[in-house]
C-alpha cells in the first residue's frame, strides 16, 4: 500500500478541503517516508501549497522534478538528506529547516542559500546578510578569479568547433578547480560554484548565455582574513561570528536546535552509532535511565535500528570483586556541590595553590613535529626514571560541564574521551605535561584547567555526539614565510565529521567528512604530526594528511591509507619504537596488527595478524571475550589491554609477540607478562590509561572506583612468575553532594587520562561528570 495517496493528503492538511489544489499547509512528518514514497505526479497537484512539513522521515533528497510554485516554508529536519541541489525548483521558498541531517555540512547550507533566491530564514535564523554575501559578494569574487584564469592561460579555439571547444572547456574547468577562497571547510562549495561559473562564462564567450544564474553586480571583497579567522563553521552549516564568554569561553559552533527523537514506528536507517546491539551472547542490559549513547551492545547480523550508541543499559545485578582484596580504598570526605553546570559540580576540598604554567617559547620546526603521544618514553627498565614509591592522589574537582542545554539536571550525557594538551617547550622536552585537559561527550568539547577547575573553552555542535579527540602540534605559516607551531585539537563523533580547533585563539577553523557513519576514534601520529588516523563504524581506519596551516587557517587534506577491519574499531595505538611502520587496533572482535608503511604500494590493507589472549579459551555461549575495550602502552614494549568481562588486565610484550610471528600465520598468541586483578563487571567500554614515566596503569570500574597499579622494576623482574597482581590502590568515588539530592552514587568510569608527570588524573563518567584528581606533594 502506498504511503502517500490523495486520501492521506486530504487528511493531513490543516484546513479541511476535498480538493488538492486548495491545500495550503500539509504535515507529513514522522511517517517513515523514503524517496520512493513521494509520488511526484500526485504531489505536483498541490498548486497552492505554502507550507510543507517533512521532518522525521528518511528522505535522502527532496523529490526531483517536484515543482511547488507557491511553497514558502519547508521543514526537512531529522531526515537522511545527502543533497540539497534538488531544492532548486522551489524558487519561491522563504523558510527552510534542515537540522539533524547527519550527512549535510556547511557546504550544503551555502548551496541551498545560493539556489533559493528568496530564502531569508534558515534553521530558524535570519540569513539576509549572509545570503547577500553568498549570492553576490562571494560569487563576484569567484567570477573575477575564474575570468583571471581564462585571461592568463586560455583563448577560444579558431575555428570554434564542438570538439575543440570541449577540449578547451575541460582544461579550463581543470584549471579553475585550483581556485581557493574562504576556509577549507567550504572547499566543496567553492569547487561547485567555480565549476558553475566557469561553465556560464564559456557560454557567454560563445554567445550562449542560457541558463546563466550568476549575478554580476559589482561588489567589493569585504571578507578579510581576520574576519575569516573569527568564523566558527558548524556541522549543520551555520556560520557565525565567535562568542567569547568570560566564565566559560563558550563558542557555539552552530545554533540549530537539538535533534528530536524519531517516532518508534519510523524505522531509522542509522541514528547515532556507538553501539546498537551487542555481539551474540553478550549479556543484555535493561536500565532505561541512560538515553545516551555509545555503550549499546554489539552488532549482530540482524538489521536493527541504531540509536545513539555505546553504553545504553546494563544488568541490574552485576557481580563485583571485593575492593578490599586488592587494596585499601582511600576514604574521602563527602563533597559540596556547586549547581552551576558550566563550572564545578562539586569541589571535594580546597585546592592548594601551585604556580601556574609558565608561557613557553616557540619551538623550531623539528620540535613542532611532536604531539602528546610523542612524549619521550621512560621505559620501566630504566630504574632512575621510574619512582619506586606509589603516588598519593586526592579528588580535587567534580565537573558537570557537558550538560545539554546547560541543565544542572543532566546526569545522562556520557563522557567518552579526554587528553592532556601537549606543551610546547623550546628545549624539545615534552616530558613535563600541561595542566589543561580536553574532554568530549554529548554535543560539547571542553578545555579544563585541572588546578582551578575552570572551564577555559567550550565548543558546542548541536545534534553531534563526540566520541573521541586528539591533540597535535602543527606548523602555521606567518607573514614573511616563517612558521610557528600551534596546538590543534581534532574531534569526531556520530556525524562522521572531523572538527579541527585551534583553542588558543578560540577558533573552530575547519572540518571534513571522514565517514558516512560515526567516528569512534581519532589519533594523530606521534612522528608525523599532520597525519591523522580516524576509526569509523564502516569498519575502516583511514589515515589522512591535513598538512600545515596558512595564516588564513586553510589546510590541504588528503587520504593516504585505508585499513579494512573486521568489526568496529575502539582503540588504536602506534608502536612507540616504530610509529611509522605498525599500528595496534582494538576492535569489537579482537586485537589486530597492521602494517602502515606508506612506502608500500597497496593503499587498502587488511590486518597482518590477530593477537589472541588466554581469556579467549573461556568462551561460552554468552561471551567470546574478544571485545578489546582497553589498550595503551606502558613502555616502549609493554602493552596493557583488557577484554570485556575479563575481570583483569593483561600486561604483555609487543616485541616478544612480534618475534613469535613467522610472517604467514594469521593468529599469534600474546606473550603475557602479568595479569592485573580488576573489577568483575559486564559493563563494556571502560577504557584504561597509562603513565609510562611513573609506571602507572589506571582503569575505572562500574561504581566510580579507580584501580591504580604501580608497576615497579622489581615487579617487572618477577613477571614470569605468572602471579596475578593486585591493585596498588583503589580510589573510591568521591561522592559529591547536590543540594536537596544527597550524595551522587558512583557511575561507570568510561575513560581515564594522566599527564606525563602524574600531577593530575582525569576520569570521565557515564553520568555527565568529569573528576579531577591531584597528586599530593611528597
Amino acid at each position: 500500500m502506498d504511503k502517500i495517496t490523495e486520501t492521506i493528503l486530504l487528511e493531513k492538511c490543516s484546513t479541511k478541503t476535498n480538493k488538492l489544489e486548495q491545500i495550503k499547509t500539509l504535515n507529513l512528518s514522522c511517517m517513515g517516508l523514503k524517496g520512493e514514497d513521494m509520488p511526484v505526479p500526485l504531489l505536483s497537484k498541490l498548486h497552492n501549497l505554502e507550507g510543507l512539513n517533512l521532518s522525521g522521515n528518511m528522505l535522502q533528497e527532496f523529490p526531483r522534478g517536484l515543482r511547488l510554485p507557491c511553497l514558502k516554508t519547508l521543514d526537512c529536519s531529522n531526515n537522511d538528506m545527502e543533497d540539497v541541489v534538488s531544492l532548486e525548483a522551489l524558487s519561491n521558498l522563504e523558510e527552510l529547516r534542515l537540522e539533524d541531517n547527519l550527512y549535510l555540512t556547511v557546504n550544503d547550507e551555502h548551496k541551498a542559500i545560493f539556489l533559493l533566491p528568496k530564502l531569508r530564514m534558515f534553521n530558524g535564523k535570519d540569513i539576509s546578510f549572509k545570503a547577500h554575501h553568498i549570492r553576490n559578494g562571494s560569487t563576484e569574487i569567484l567570477r573575477k578569479r575564474v575570468i583571471g584564469v581564462w585571461e592568463r592561460s586560455f583563448s577560444l579555439p579558431n575555428p570554434v568547433t564542438a570538439q575543440s571547444l570541449a577540449a578547451v572547456e575541460k582544461s579550463f574547468k581543470s584549471a579553475c578547480a585550483q581556485i581557493k577562497y574562504g576556509p577549507s571547510s567550504l572547499s566543496d562549495y567553492t569547487k561547485w560554484r567555480v565549476e558553475m561559473i566557469a561553465k556560464e562564462y564559456l557560454k557567454s564567450l560563445t554567445g550562449n548565455e542560457e541558463g546563466s544564474t550568476t549575478d554580476t553586480t559589482a561588489v567589493t571583497e569585504n571578507e578579510t582574513p581576520v574576519e575569516r579567522k573569527t568564523c566558527d563553521l558548524g556541522a549543520n552549516g551555520t556560520t557565525s561570528l565567535q562568542k567569547r564568554t568570560r566564565n566559560n569561553s563558550e563558542v557555539s559552533a552552530e545554533a540549530s536546535p537539538r535533534k528530536s527523537s524519531r517516532l518508534a514506528s519510523a524505522t531509522s536507517i542509522e541514528g547515532s552509532p556507538r553501539k546498537s546491539t551487542r555481539v551474540l551472547g553478550t549479556p543484555q542490559k535493561t536500565d532505561p535511565i541512560l538515553p545516551s549513547s555509545r555503550k549499546h551492545a554489539r552488532m549482530t547480523n540482524v538489521a536493527t535500528p541504531e540509536g545513539s550508541p555505546r553504553k545504553t543499559c546494563r544488568l541490574e545485578n552485576v557481580s563485583q570483586k571485593d575492593a578490599s582484596k586488592t587494596g585499601s580504598p582511600r576514604k574521602v570526605a563527602k563533597s559540596t556541590v556547586i549547581s552551576n553546570p558550566k563550572s564545578r559540580l562539586a569541589k571535594c576540598e580546597s585546592p592548594k595553590k601551585t604556580p601556574k604554567d609558565q608561557p613557553t617559547a616557540q619551538q623550531g620546526k623539528n620540535t613542532a613535529a611532536k604531539t602528546e603521544n610523542s612524549t619521550p618514553r621512560k621505559t620501566l627498565n630504566a630504574k632512575p626514571q621510574v619512582p619506586q614509591d606509589p603516588v598519593s592522589l586526592q579528588p580535587l574537582h567534580v565537573l558537570q560541564c557537558h550538560s545539554r542545554l546547560d541543565s544542572p539536571k543532566d546526569f545522562s550525557t556520557q563522557l567518552w574521551a579526554c587528553a592532556f594538551e601537549p606543551p610546547q617547550d623550546c628545549s624539545g622536552d615534552l616530558s613535563t605535561g600541561s595542566r589543561t585537559v580536553a574532554t568530549c561527550g554529548g554535543e560539547t568539547l571542553c578545555l579544563i584547567d585541572c588546578e582551578s577547575g575552570h572551564v577555559l573553552k567550550k565548543y558546542k555542535v548541536p545534534g553531534e555526539e563526540f566520541f573521541s579527540l586528539a591533540w597535535s602540534i602543527v606548523l602555521m605559516s606567518r607573514t614573511g614565510g616563517s612558521a610557528r607551531p600551534c596546538n590543534i585539537l581534532a574531534a569526531g563523533g556520530k556525524r562522521g565529521l572531523v572538527k579541527l580547533i585551534h583553542p588558543r585563539v578560540n577558533l573552530a577553523f575547519g572540518e571534513f567528512r571522514a565517514s558516512r557513519r560515526a567516528i569512534s576514534i581519532v589519533r594523530f601520529s606521534p612522528r608525523n604530526t599532520s597525519f591523522l588516523f580516524t576509526g569509523t563504524y564502516e569498519n575502516k581506519i583511514i589515515l589522512w594528511d591535513i598538512g600545515g596551516l596558512d595564516r588564513d587557517y586553510n589546510f590541504k587534506m588528503s587520504k593516504l591509507l585505508v585499513l579494512e577491519t573486521c568489526s568496529n574499531p575502539l582503540h588504536l595505538s602506534m608502536i612507540p619504537s616504530s610509529p611509522d611502520t605498525h599500528l595496534l587496533l582494538a576492535c569489537d572482535d579482537g586485537l589486530y596488527s597492521f602494517d602502515i608503511q606508506l612506502s608500500k604500494n597497496t593503499q587498502k590493507r587488511n590486518e597482518e595478524m590477530e593477537i589472541v589472549f588466554p581469556i579467549y579459551k573461556k568462551k561460552d555461549k554468552k561471551n567470546t571475550y574478544h571485545t578489546i575495550d582497553g589498550l595503551s602502552f606502558l613502555s616502549d614494549d609493554v602493552v596493557a589491554s583488557k577484554s570485556h568481562m575479563q575481570g583483569s588486565i593483561y600486561l604483555w610484550s609487543w616485541s616478544a609477540t612480534w618475534a613469535s610471528w613467522n610472517g604467514k600465520k594469521k593468529v599469534v598468541p600474546a606473550v603475557v607478562l602479568a595479569e592485573l586483578q580488576w573489577s568483575c563487571t559486564d559493563v563494556p567500554y571502560l577504557s584504561l590509561g597509562t603513565c609510562p614515566g611513573y609506571g602507572y596503569v589506571a582503569c575505572g570500574d562500574e561504581k566510580g572506583g579507580l584501580w591504580m597499579y604501580h608497576i615497579t622494576d622489581t615487579m617487572m623482574e618477577n613477571f614470569k612468575s605468572g602471579k596475578t597482581i593486585s591493585a596498588t590502590e583503589v580510589l573510591k568515588w568521591p561522592s559529591p553532594v547536590r543540594a536537596g539530592m544527597g550524595a551522587i552514587e558512583g557511575p561507570s568510569i568510561n575513560s581515564v587520562a594522566m599527564d606525563p608527570d602524574l600531577r593530575y588524573l582525569v576520569a570521565l563518567t557515564d553520568k555527565n561528570m568529569a573528576v579531577v584528581w591531584r597528586r599530593e606533594s611528597p
